[in-house]
């Protein structure tokens, strides 16, 4: 009999513990995403976790632009990310990461309706070519 292949030790993220109370939530779905982890709840990606280099360590708040001000007001150590304006960051260098990061976790498993953007779906486009190339005739 063989014995079982033992593998490397499963990486913990280092935000998994942000995480964790939206794990209880029957719509929660967490997928890997450009390196990080993007949280889902109710199909709306709500929050991204990622621990790379700035300006990518820490959290993502999935929001729109009208949103903007209002979180920011609420949590002044978010800003636009340098990179995706579009969304809200929270750097892990913030002196208060920690409570803010958990109070966000907080508004996402709440629902608040600042926080969660849809995904679109991938329709086709119209006016496709079909996938005979062009020029050719049949025969």
């Amino acid at each position: 009999m063989r014995e079982p292949a033992i593998g490397k030790p499963k990486r913990v993220h280092p935000y998994q513990w942000l995480w964790e109370p939206l794990e209880t939530d029957p719509s929660f779905v967490l997928r890997p995403m450009f390196g990080g982890k993007a949280a889902y709840l109710d199909g709306r990606l709500m929050l991204y976790f990622t621990a790379g280099q700035e300006p990518w360590r820490g959290v993502l708040v999935c929001t729109d632009h009208i949103h903007h001000d209002a979180l920011i007001a609420e949590f002044p150590d978010l800003s636009p990310h340098p990179v995706l304006p579009k969304w809200l960051y929270l750097a892990e260098s913030a002196d208060r990461f920690e409570p803010v990061a958990e109070r966000l976790v907080a508004l996402a498993k709440r629902r608040d309706p600042r926080l969660g953007v849809s995904s679109r779906s991938k329709k086709r486009k119209q006016g496709a070519r079909s996938c005979s190339p062009r020029g050719r005739r049949p025969r």
